[in-house]
């Protein structure tokens, strides 16, 4: 099983068989970007959201290594000044998902099936996604994943009581931003549906981010290589596993990695 999901990570960390399109949500009304395969119908599709006072653009390969596995991935650009409305936000992350069911992405017709929906984030933009996840109605979302996820107003922890879906919180062990405790492993502790709560060694709370921005010089940490490959794997085996139905990545799910250690916090772990 080991030496299994040593293989999937190392395999989902490279850019899948799918060839990558790069699309303007501007053009439809909404600030930000879509990446999707070339052409493929009824796909799954995840709205991620950026971290304060981040652009879009700092997770480019992020949102491209998920299109290049066959999920959409789009990611709106609003929100970014320094006193973001996290409820806002998380109704973006919604919008953005109604965008890309409801218009047609790309030359070929590439559609997004309303039953594969996800969302992810970065610091309080993965507070939002639980915000997004928790609220009621339409589109229906099933999955949640974050990284180094920030408490915002109102809590995504108390947001997380209601959340049913699947979620994975992956955390930096160095984050000086938003520490595990009080952010994401408070989340994971209240959230109602199977979880997982996982620690990247040797990483901070940028390093997710890729390139550099004048945020470093205010907010501490910088973009981490190792930490980049190891978000894009698990996200992917994750939205890939329960957005399309596979078990072709549960094992790397259900392994306890040296690079994204397993932490007791959640009582639950995704299956």
């Amino acid at each position: 099983m080991a030496s299994k999901a040593k293989q999937l990570l190392e395999d989902l960390s490279v850019p899948g068989p799918h060839e990558v399109l790069r699309g303007d949500l501007a053009l439809v009304g909404l600030p930000g970007v879509v990446y999707t395969p070339r052409d493929g119908l009824n796909l799954p599709a995840i709205a991620f959201g950026h971290g304060w006072l981040q652009p879009p653009g700092r997770y480019r390969e992020l949102l491209r290594h998920l299109a290049s596995w066959g999920i959409v991935a789009a990611a709106p650009a609003t929100q970014r000044g320094p006193l973001p409305s996290h409820r806002l936000f998380a109704a973006d992350l919604r919008t953005t998902l109604d965008v890309v069911t409801g218009v047609r992405l790309g030359p070929a017709g590439i559609s997004v099936d309303p039953r594969k929906l996800g969302v992810a984030g970065h610091s309080t933009g993965g507070g939002a996604a639980v915000l997004a996840a928790a609220a009621e109605g339409e589109p229906h979302i099933k999955a949640v994943a974050t990284f180094a996820a920030a408490q915002t107003l109102p809590p995504a922890s108390a947001a997380a009581r209601l959340v049913q879906q699947p979620g994975l919180h992956l955390v930096a062990d160095d984050d000086l931003v938003a520490p595990a405790k009080g952010n994401a492993e408070a989340i994971a502790q209240e959230w109602a549906g199977p979880v997982q709560l996982r620690t990247l060694p040797k990483s901070s709370h940028l390093g997710v981010t890729e390139g550099a921005h004048w945020s470093q010089l205010v907010l501490h940490g910088k973009p981490h290589r190792a930490t980049q490959r190891t978000v894009r794997a698990l996200f992917t085996a994750f939205f890939l596993t329960h957005l399309t139905g596979t078990d072709t990545y549960q094992p790397l799910l259900d392994a306890d990695l040296k690079a994204a250690k397993l932490e007791p916090a959640a009582e639950l772990a995704v299956g």
